[in-house]
């Protein structure tokens, strides 16, 4: 990457006007920007502010709805499901946050689901809004439009990489897992083919089944696919966990791949949990920081980095760009000057 940085404030407001001019509506553009900001804040360049000409262009196109309500489906107690009508996903999954920890704090427990949600961005984005309150967050999305994972032992792909994550806060850093449940996502797949490079390693299988490193296998007709996570060895893990998220969003939500949508979005689950209505938010905090510190602490090999849980990278990552600007990958900001041209828009300046 480039040493060109810029101030995550000014990125944020820049995205917010895209997204403004795009016919978006000021409250929700704010906060479908600083979900992207916060993707790469966080290190998801993929899904940060990279996903911006694709939101501009479902916007402006209409395949993202831009102003009205989510339609309620069900709700009891602490379970509610609503149809997002495909309105903005960082908007929506922050709306039905809210509407989750108002019934949390009363039943311990409180989970939703939403069915034809656009696109939400990077799951790990939305996690620190729920630990900071010392709760703790799990987040599944999959895709019903999209086929790229094939099942443990086919060849043809069938769901999508289904990613889940889980905030759990502790006496010390909160613990944030992300994670697709494929051996990579399908942004890293792209990157690496409009880089004309290779894969790290054989994440994918060509359409004869045989292991790739190559993106553009994923591009043949008829098209390889990415292995669940676990790969050609253990893949029948991922593909279990993948299923299962099948299960919690589109299943539970009543809409999903057995509809054929044609409209790029999301499928979501979402679950807070107050420890303070189980064995206590003291005591929650105690027993994660303490395995926390311990896994933190198990001796590495000679030459290998010390242990980091999941996340402890990610919110370095965040302070050192906070204080020191935001580098965004290259060709990101060059993409987004060109559509702040069209839309009149005077993209940020980069710090001296």
């Amino acid at each position: 990457m480039g040493e060109t940085r810029y101030r995550a404030e000014d990125l944020r407001t820049f995205a917010a006007r895209l997204l403004e001019r795009a016919g978006l509506p000021a409250e929700r553009a704010a906060v479908v920007a600083d979900i992207l900001v916060e993707g790469d804040l966080m290190g998801k360049t993929t899904h940060g502010l990279q996903l911006m000409a694709p939101y501009l262009k479902e916007a402006r196109g209409g395949g993202m709805t831009l102003a009205g309500e989510p339609d309620v489906v069900a709700d009891a107690e602490g379970v509610f499901t609503w149809d997002g009508n495909y309105l903005p996903g960082p908007w929506l999954v922050l709306e039905a946050m809210a509407e989750a920890e108002r019934r949390v704090r009363r039943y311990g427990v409180a989970t939703a689901v939403i069915r034809r949600c656009h696109h939400i961005g990077a799951l790990q984005a939305y996690l620190r809004r729920a630990t900071e309150k010392n709760l703790m967050m799990i987040l599944m999305a999959s895709d019903p439009r999209e086929d790229s994972v094939a099942p443990h032992g086919g060849l043809a792909p069938c769901y999508s990489p289904n990613p889940i994550a889980v905030g759990i806060p502790t006496d010390g850093a909160p613990i944030l897992v992300d994670v697709s449940l494929s051996t990579t996502a399908n942004g890293v797949v792209n990157r690496a083919r409009a880089d004309g490079r290779k894969l790290p390693g054989p994440w994918l299988k060509d359409n004869q089944g045989r292991p790739s490193d190559d993106p553009n296998v994923r591009f043949t007709e008829p098209p390889g696919a990415l292995y669940p996570l676990g790969g050609a060895d253990l893949g029948y893990k991922g593909f279990g966990l993948g299923l299962m998220v099948e299960a919690l969003t589109a299943a539970l939500g009543g809409h999903g791949r057995a509809d054929r949508p044609a409209e790029w979005g999301a499928s979501v689950f979402l679950q807070l949990i107050d420890p303070a209505r189980f064995g206590g938010s003291e005591a929650f905090r105690r027993e994660t920081g303490f395995l926390a510190e311990a896994c933190r602490s198990s001796p590495a090999a000679a030459g290998d980095p010390p242990v980091q849980m999941p996340g402890d990278g990610a919110l370095r990552k965040r302070a050192e760009q906070l204080a020191a600007g935001v580098r965004l990958y290259p060709g990101i900001m060059e993409m987004l000057t060109e559509r702040a041209a069209e839309l009149g828009v005077q993209p940020p300046a980069p710090i001296a």
